[in-house]
């Protein structure tokens, strides 16, 4: 049981800290990360019975409707809500790689709790293979959001409501892409890993811009502090 649980907990772990280690201009509060983590985690559950209560009543007769659609949205709309809510006027969101890292650690919370689950119903046959795709990739999208969260923070007011939108908008339409490609059975082996390697593009991406606005957005506020 240790051993799975380990397993389990491992790749998530070991993303965040990726993220966290690259934040090399201030140190994110840990307490303030660890609640948005369990924040993450604890929305698992609701959003695993929503999807139970809507499979059993068979809202959406169509597999592709319900799994590409509606779990894309329930998933992406409840993390961007959490992070609106909690984190976005939080006093410790204070720079623009901030977004990135709470971004992260929100879907990593859900993700490494829906990961426990799966390992402990299926074993470790699927360990691998789920730290490759779905933890990695529920990473990639807190990542993207984060990032245009961290934009909307930091913008002038007139452009921060389009981009918090985006912030839920640019997720979503990947986390469609991803669920719309493992739902197709004969293609998803193609597709697949081109398309991992296209997120980790992106998010890497995302990651260096958010490095360097949080680094613009210091010499501005130290810029400001000596005029003053």
């Amino acid at each position: 049981m240790i051993l799975l649980l380990s397993v389990a907990i491992a790749p998530g772990l070991a993303l965040f800290s990726y993220f966290y280690l690259r934040n090399q201009i201030s140190a994110e509060p840990s307490r303030t990360l660890f609640h948005t983590f369990i924040y993450g985690a604890i929305l698992t559950f609701p959003i695993l019975f929503i999807q139970h209560v809507f499979e059993v009543e068979q809202i959406f007769q169509s597999m592709f409707l319900r799994n590409v659609l509606f779990t894309s949205l329930l998933e992406e709309f409840f993390k961007w809500l959490i992070l609106v809510m909690a984190i976005y006027q939080h006093v410790e969101f204070d720079d623009p790689y901030d977004g990135i890292l709470y971004g992260a650690s929100v879907s990593l919370g859900f993700a490494t709790v829906e990961n426990i689950l799966y390992i402990f119903t299926f074993g470790m046959d699927t360990a691998f293979l789920r730290a490759l795709l779905p933890v990695s990739s529920h990473a990639i999208f807190g990542v993207v959001m984060g990032y245009y969260l961290g934009r909307a923070k930091f913008a002038l007011s007139e452009s921060s409501k389009p981009l918090l939108f985006i912030a839920l908008l640019a997720p979503l339409s990947l986390h469609m892409m991803y669920n719309g490609i493992l739902s197709v059975k004969w293609i998803s082996l193609y597709f697949m890993i081109p398309f991992m390697l296209f997120l980790w593009w992106l998010c890497l991406a995302k990651v260096k811009k958010a490095h360097l606005m949080t680094i613009q957005h210091f010499n501005k506020r130290n810029d400001i502090s000596e005029i003053l």
